[in-house]
């Protein structure tokens, strides 16, 4: 099993949120933009995030040598589930296996309607954007559009959690890459494998809250050691 975080997309050109160059980090009044309750109340908040996709880092990423790395390890058969923290699709991109990846935090390459739970593709709200619309609203029913992430305030999907929860339980390997494994529920994974009986590694470039529980912990650039980590060599 394998947990990635907002490291293994930072190579990719997507800024996690709260390192020295995260998105909040420099902008704290986007994390206002991620809470659901500021969201659904002000206009302006829904405004300033449309913007904020509509030029969002995401739509000029590729997927790099860490993802690749992963979709090479799903190739083997060795990787049951990829739980990802990222909302970016990028392990898609690289190649894993959809059915094998649980975006826990949603993802932005779709809209949801806060209303009628109705989604769509992103890109047919950010054409509307484009359009001049400034906060586009569901064409169904007339609800408040929105990513589909999961905002501060919202609940995770129960079936991902539990599905991440299983694969934790039942993994003889938990392989975490690039999080600070500081966000709950989803760190929990890590314990609970671990008392499950699996072993645990954990590569980040800085320390994380769970070292202490790791068999190994690899402290460097995940894009020079994951393709060694997993045993495969990629282009």
């Amino acid at each position: 099993m394998v947990l990635t975080g907002a490291g293994i997309s930072t190579d990719s050109g997507i800024p996690d949120f709260r390192g020295p160059n995260g998105v909040w980090t420099k902008n704290p009044a986007a994390e206002k933009m991620a809470t659901i309750q500021n969201y659904v109340a002000d206009p302006e908040v829904r405004r300033a995030a449309w913007q904020n996709r509509l030029h969002s880092p995401n739509w000029s990423a590729q997927p790099n040598i860490g993802h690749r790395a992963l979709a090479g390890l799903g190739r083997t058969g060795r990787l049951h589930t990829l739980i990802t923290q990222n909302v970016d699709g990028l392990h898609q991109a690289a190649g894993s296996d959809p059915g094998s990846v649980v975006e826990i935090h949603g993802t932005v390459r779709e809209v949801v309607c806060l209303s009628c739970d109705e989604r769509a593709p992103m890109e047919r709200a950010l054409a509307r954007v484009e359009a001049g619309e400034e906060d586009p609203a569901c064409r169904s029913c007339g609800g408040i559009l929105k990513s589909a992430t999961i905002s501060f305030g919202q609940s995770l999907v129960m079936e991902d959690l539990a599905r991440a929860e299983q694969a934790a339980r039942q993994c003889d390997l938990m392989l975490a890459v690039g999080t600070t494994l500081a966000v709950y529920p989803i760190a929990d994974v890590v314990p609970v494998a671990k008392r499950s009986g699996a072993s645990v590694i954990i590569v980040n470039g800085e320390p994380t809250a769970m070292d202490g529980l790791a068999d190994v912990v690899v402290r460097a650039s995940i894009g020079e050691v994951l393709p060694a980590i997993v045993g495969l060599d990629i282009d």
